[in-house]
């Protein structure tokens, strides 16, 4: 089940369980939308590309909550260019 993490990784902008900003890598790195296009759709942390995140019923939340843990890494924008290089224009599913 997805954690459903509650914010931007980078920005740390609120990502509710309902959000429709919200993207995740396969490995569930979450970030913005509006950081994910910064990132130029390659993961900081594993170099995978980003999705929408699914949204979790309201009617679901209190069975099976969103987590609270919230995941900070500010990415360095030099090194995440230098790591982009390899995998930006390479689609997610041939890197």
């Amino acid at each position: 089940m997805l954690e459903l993490r509650p914010t931007c990784e980078a920005c740390a902008r609120a990502l509710p369980p309902a959000s429709t900003e919200a993207r995740i890598c396969s490995f569930e790195c979450t970030f913005c939308a509006d950081c994910v296009e910064r990132l130029h759709n390659v993961c900081p942390n594993c170099g995978g590309g980003f999705y929408p995140r699914p949204v979790r019923p309201k009617v679901l939340l209190g069975r099976y909550p969103a987590a609270g843990v919230r995941v900070q890494k500010h990415p360095d924008p030099q090194v995440h260019e230098d790591f982009c290089r390899l995998y930006r224009y390479t689609e997610p599913q041939h890197r």
